[in-house]
């Protein structure tokens, strides 16, 4: 840990050349996987990522780099190299570092590192177990323990210096099941910003009971038949549409540019009236929370869009200086290898009224879409494509016959002015976000959600 007096002069070297804000970014981060397959323990690895990055802001440019010398010559040379890129005259910033103290709202009980491997495995064993003997049709269950220990310390111009302990644990489950040449996949995952302690109140035989049953059924389910037609879409990963298609478009990284669907609506209605989504990542232990963002700014709950009136964009330090408005807490990266930008968190539409039953019996015809896949969107437009792992068609108020191979296929701003009915079943998914700053923890997450209307595609014929 370098002190506050090396860490000041290092800052000062960064301002040589008319740099108007530096930071400095310190990590050491202890990263494990841990991976079942076939019964038997297919991967392990363990990684260090040590490092420091320093960013140097002159206006709205920016120039960063990092360095594994964290020593105080290392982080000085960094300094100078950076300071090379301007060539303005040295502006006088006087700043003292304060060391600030954090209120951690996400304490771990059961810390990665003082939990042996045995029992990690036996976690991935009675998960691997329960979806193996589940049904004769299983061919491959995949287990994986995903753990991510990263120490930060964040000193700036500002005067600012405050360290953040964060600790993500992931086990995820991947499912085959096959049958006369077709094959069927269903995936899911527990995350937390925790320790282990997050396995010990929760059903893992039944998590995985749950998701062997999906490819299961997707197995013998009839191909969907491709057509426009009311989409329900179901809680916790049914958010990564919000997420992908929604969420990106209101980064400041695309906003400030210009190139977002959303640019220059702040005030302005793009979703229908019952439709409320939030960014929040002081969540407790939850798989996107920090206690605070990489630029060290306290983290708090975004309001995106209330009652479908466009609220707030996600901005970090830089781009809040071309958008002309105040940070959020936003800025995230990886790792000290890239520079922070705004990035989501925890991000979700909020309770609505309806129950889950009150939207399937509303619905005469429709498609139900259980469990969403991957997909792919481009922000500037907010057009995507998103697979769904687990479907079922909606008769006369019923769910009733599976479909699988469909494809929910829209736009982001169209899909948040046909939703019409909101559940108050709020749930998480918990996936991996990649961006320009790399690929960090993020919640997605919605209750159900009924769209009007939708492009759901398939192979399938008419029935």
């Amino acid at each position: 840990m370098i002190s506050k007096q090396d860490a000041k002069k290092v800052l000062q070297v960064c301002l040589e050349t008319g740099g108007d804000f530096a930071e400095i970014y310190l990590e050491n981060t202890i990263h494990n996987d841990l991976e079942l397959s076939s019964g038997e323990i297919s991967k392990s690895n363990t990684s260090q990522i040590y490092g420091a990055g320093i960013r140097i802001l002159h206006q709205e440019s920016e120039v960063y780099g990092y360095t594994n010398d964290t020593s105080f010559d290392g982080l000085t040379n960094l300094a100078e190299s950076l300071a090379k890129s301007y060539n303005n005259k040295k502006i006088d910033i006087d700043f003292d570092l304060v060391e600030e103290k954090l209120d951690n709202k996400h304490n771990v009980l059961k810390k990665p590192l003082e939990t042996t491997n045995d029992e990690k495995v036996k976690y991935m064993r009675d998960v691997y177990e329960a979806a193996n003997s589940y049904h004769e049709d299983i061919s491959q269950v995949i287990v994986s323990i995903w753990e991510h220990n990263q120490k930060v310390t964040i000193i700036n111009t500002e005067g600012k210096m405050i360290s953040d302990s964060r600790t993500n644990i992931r086990l995820s489950l991947r499912v085959i099941a096959s049958k006369d040449g077709v094959m069927q996949s269903a995936s899911d995952s527990i995350g937390r910003n925790q320790g282990f302690e997050i396995f010990e109140n929760t059903d893992l035989k039944s998590f995985a009971k749950k998701v062997a049953e999906s490819a299961v059924k997707m197995l013998t389910a009839d191909e969907m038949e491709g057509q426009m037609l009311p989409v329900v879409i179901h809680n916790a990963f049914g958010g990564v549409i919000l997420h992908e298609a929604c969420g990106h478009a209101l980064e400041a990284t695309s906003v400030a540019k210009g190139i977002s669907v959303f640019s220059g609506k702040l005030g302005q209605k793009i979703a229908s009236d019952i439709v409320t989504a939030v960014d929040d990542g002081t969540i407790t232990n939850a798989w996107g929370s920090l206690n605070i963002d990489d630029e060290g700014t306290e983290t708090r709950r975004n309001v995106l869009i209330e009652n479908g009136i466009l609220k707030s964009y996600l901005v970090d330090k830089r781009n809040a200086r071309k958008m002309n408005c105040d940070i959020t807490a936003s800025a995230r990266r990886q790792s000290y290898r890239y520079s922070p930008t705004s990035r989501m968190t925890n991000t979700f539409f909020v309770n609505g009224e309806s129950t889950f039953d009150e939207i399937i019996a509303n619905t005469k015809y429709g498609f139900f879409a259980k469990e969403m896949g991957g997909g792919s969107v481009n922000t500037a437009t907010g057009e995507f494509n998103f697979t769904v792992n687990e479907g079922y068609m909606i008769e006369d108020g019923k769910i009733t016959r599976p479909v699988r191979g469909a494809t929910l296929v829209g736009n982001g701003a169209d899909v948040l002015k046909k939703i019409d009915m909101v559940g108050n079943n709020l749930s998480s998914g918990h996936g991996m976000c990649g961006s320009s700053s790399g690929t960090i923890p993020a919640n997605v997450g919605q209750p159900t959600i009924r769209l009007s209307s939708m492009t759901v595609g398939g192979r399938g014929g008419k029935k």
